[in-house]
């Protein structure tokens, strides 16, 4: 799934390439992405893009037109979307459910991008809004981590007497913003902390220290990002990490085998040593291993 920094490199690509190009065509082949209908998709030829912004993991296009002075485009790229991005648009037709593709966006000057979606189990979503607060997931959106507000004394407000473990509470966007289950893995290996550990459990030393590591990783995965193409973000994501989809892989900082816990829809890596105390956690749900 692409979380923020994956999210910000897109953000990123699209304030240098599209800001300042009409949209000319708008053409949606797989309507269960599309999550509004008021204004409608057809709104969307004839506008300008003023602007690219990231919240958690949606992608804001600020749009301007004449009939619409405020129109925003979002979309959410769920666990398997992408966005493929073309300096020349093909001209071919997108036959509805015999593609990857859910959204085509055409620009004037002939480039464009596709909004694809991986797998049977589709989750991709599309936004058209006049505000971006009219999307809900937005609306509920807990804070950015990245965000000078939140500092560490932010952060620890937000533990306090939630007994979720850190885990879940990391992978919460309604708790923080733009963290998925890759990041939270490599986040809690970098603090050295169980993944099963009470958020509220934690005392001031862990709190710091998964504050700073939460900062280190996200800001380098960000800075990773940064000037890539959309056809580089994932390999560069891939390389970042040192625990999340490694399993069986050796620890890059001490050497002992990664580990994955696995649930119904997801897993998550951890290596043993490093964060819990060398015991193996059970590969089950309700595990009670803490630190």
């Amino acid at each position: 799934m692409p979380e923020m920094p994956e999210v910000q490199g897109l953000v990123d690509f699209l304030g240098e390439r599209a800001v300042g190009l009409t949209i000319t065509r708008a053409s949606v082949s797989a309507i269960s992405a599309l999550k509004t209908y008021d204004p409608p998709v057809t709104a969307l030829p004839g506008s300008t893009i003023r602007g690219a912004t990231r919240r958690g993991k949606f992608l804001d296009l600020t749009l301007q037109s004449e009939a619409e002075p405020r129109l925003h485009l979002v979309f959410h790229l769920a666990k398997a979307g992408w966005l493929r991005w073309y300096d020349a648009l093909p001209t071919t037709l997108i036959r509805p459910g015999k593609s990857p593709i859910a959204l085509r966006i055409a620009f004037d000057d002939g480039s464009g991008f596709d909004l694809t979606e991986a797998g049977t189990k589709k989750s991709l979503a599309v936004y058209v809004v006049r505000d971006p607060d009219d999307v809900p997931g937005i609306a509920r959106l807990g804070p950015d981590p990245l965000d000078p507000a939140f500092t560490r004394g932010a952060f620890a407000a937000l533990l306090t007497g939630r007994r979720t473990q850190i885990k879940g509470l990391l992978r919460d966007q309604a708790v923080i913003g733009g963290i998925g289950n890759a990041y939270s893995d490599e986040i809690l290996h970098a603090a050295r902390m169980s993944p099963y550990a009470p958020a509220g459990g934690l005392d001031e030393d862990d709190v710091t220290r998964l504050y700073d590591a939460m900062q280190t990783t996200l800001r380098e995965a960000v800075a990773a990002a940064s000037g890539k193409p959309p056809a580089d973000l994932k390999d560069a994501k891939r390389r970042g990490m040192q625990v999340h989809a490694r399993r069986g892989e050796p620890c890059p900082v001490c050497g002992d085998t990664v580990r994955s816990v696995f649930f119904a829809d997801r897993s998550l890596e951890y290596c043993p040593t490093c964060q819990t105390g060398g015991k193996v956690l059970a590969d089950r749900r309700l595990s009670r291993l803490l630190k």
